[in-house]
């Protein structure tokens, strides 16, 4: 006699991993998020909804507080100088990066792994311990108070990180590729337009997003080189909404505004490029 077999239905298992993780996701978020809703809400609120009690998580927008950074910092022209900077910076990091990256991944020379290394090293000197040489460097060539000097400091600082990052890269593609096209007649000019940086540009583009963030939030060198608005960025308009108001008056709704101008062009940036900054730094994950 034929008997029926009763299936047992088990209770679904639960995967505290996979719980951990959206909990530790959660809550990274909330970090990351809650400095940038406090801004913007800072941003578009009057002065006397910022410490009110109890305090007004969704305020009423005003553009107030822009019309008044606008009336107090040469507002337009710090912006211009600050795009100039931004991508004048990272058009020479990455020209000057790239040429150097191709050297250290092709040429065969003795000691280049540690010169690299060397290289790299030069990251670890603090930017404020370089302020008075590069003055006095800066004087001396009078590049002072210039877009053109603030653009060859940051872009030196930049360059080392940027040619480690470039030269993984560059080992990636083929050199059979490279040496059929020598054997073809090609130059090296043609081989690094035509091959090279096509096969490369997820990292270039990666890279010059990356460059393109420093160099628009850098007020260091824009703060301690600059000296009238021909020269000075965004930044440095952070420091000179202070003007008027006392130590113990500090217009934060000015200080958010500004803060929140400077973030629209880098989100943008990277919500354009976002596909190639992924597979920039997958790429540059693998090994060759």
């Amino acid at each position: 006699m034929a008997t029926l077999a009763t299936k047992q239905v088990r209770a679904p298992r639960v995967r505290w991993g996979s719980i951990g993780t959206y909990a530790a996701f959660a809550v990274f978020s909330l970090v990351i998020l809650v400095p940038i809703y406090w801004m913007v809400r800072s941003a578009f609120a009057v002065q006397s909804q910022l410490t009110k009690t109890p305090l007004v998580y969704l305020p009423k927008p005003t553009l107030t507080n822009f019309e008044m950074l606008i009336d107090q910092v040469p507002f337009l022209e710090y912006t211009r100088n600050s795009l100039l900077f931004s991508i004048g910076t990272t058009t020479a990091t990455l020209v000057v990066s790239f040429l150097a990256a191709y050297a250290f991944a092709r040429l065969r020379v003795r000691g280049s792994g540690v010169l690299l290394w060397l290289f790299l090293l030069t990251m670890a000197l603090p930017d404020v311990g370089t302020i008075v040489p590069l003055y006095r460097l800066l004087s001396r060539f009078s590049l002072l108070d210039s877009l053109t000097g603030l653009t060859i400091v940051l872009s030196s600082t930049l360059t080392p990180f940027t040619v480690w990052v470039l030269v993984s890269f560059i080992k990636q593609v083929p050199y059979e590729i490279e040496e059929a096209a020598i054997i073809d007649g090609a130059s090296l000019p043609r081989i690094l337009w035509r091959i090279v940086l096509p096969l490369t540009a997820p990292g270039l583009v990666t890279m010059a997003v990356i460059n393109f963030i420093n160099a628009w939030n850098n007020l260091l060198y824009p703060l301690s080189f600059s000296v009238t608005p021909a020269s000075k960025t965004l930044s440095v308009s952070i420091t000179e909404v202070f003007a008027g108001y006392s130590p113990y008056g500090r217009p934060w709704e000015l200080i958010m505004a500004v803060g929140v101008t400077m973030m629209v062009p880098v989100t943008l940036l990277i919500l354009v490029s976002q596909k190639a900054i992924v597979r920039g730094l997958t790429g540059g994950a693998l090994k060759s």
